[in-house]
């Protein structure tokens, strides 16, 4: 009886998992991966980034590992209060997820004064101011907006966000537009009255002569590009 305990013993001591082992992972070495991981990935935002990491859980040991590697959980944001995983790639590796905030302070835009829904921007309409940028699509650079045409009304002193803006129209709803196509070897000129209002680049529908209803492109000048 005395031998088989010993033999399983020995046995259960051979096969026992690596997590089991004295060696553990430096929780420091963990959150400095994940540290630079980000400082990686934030490289290149514009304005001055700051990166903070939450250590791991005190109370939990991680089995020792020479192959650590950081990644951003699926809906994971480079940009507030976020998260971010760190695995081990070994054999009976495991993974965690730590905490972190990301801080970007950056120069804004702002309304200088109340703003007309139609109006087009100019340099005059706004001032630059720094912050925390604390969500997306904020203007941050004036040839975002400058020849652009506001969306609704604001008031002074109000951040300015991309979608408060549209391109001016190429193309209006009535007006008489020229359609063009072209191929190899032809050009083809026709005439159309637009049925919607389209920024350059959009599509339009135009009504010809015959009633017919043709989708194209807007282009500058009052011309729509069609597919041959």
């Amino acid at each position: 009886m005395k031998k088989l305990l010993l033999a399983f013993f020995c046995l259960f001591s051979f096969y026992a998992p690596a997590a089991w082992s004295d060696a553990k992972q430096s929780h420091a070495d963990i959150r400095k991966v994940a540290q630079a991981f980000l400082q990686a990935k934030t490289q290149g935002m514009p304005g001055k980034i700051a990166i903070k990491v939450d250590d791991p859980d005190r109370r939990i040991a991680f089995p020792a590992c020479a192959q650590l590697e950081a990644f951003m959980p699926a809906g994971a944001q480079m940009l507030g209060k976020t998260s971010v995983g760190v695995r081990c790639n070994e054999k009976n590796g495991w993974s965690l997820f730590l905490g972190a905030t990301i801080t970007t302070t950056i120069n804004m835009l702002v309304s200088s004064k109340p703003l007309q829904q139609g109006q087009v921007i100019g340099n005059d309409d706004f001032s630059i101011q720094s912050g925390e940028l604390g969500q997306s699509g904020i203007v941050t650079n004036a040839a975002q907006v400058l020849g652009k045409i506001l969306k609704f009304s604001i008031g002074a002193g109000q951040l300015l966000k991309q979608d408060m803006f549209r391109a001016p129209y190429a193309v209006a709803q009535g007006q008489t537009v020229q359609l063009l196509s072209e191929g190899r070897g032809f050009k083809l000129h026709s005439e159309g009255q637009a049925m919607n209002n389209a920024s350059e680049g959009q599509a339009v529908q135009v009504k010809v002569l015959s009633g017919q209803i043709i989708t194209g492109i807007a282009k500058a000048n009052g011309i729509v590009a069609v597919r041959p």
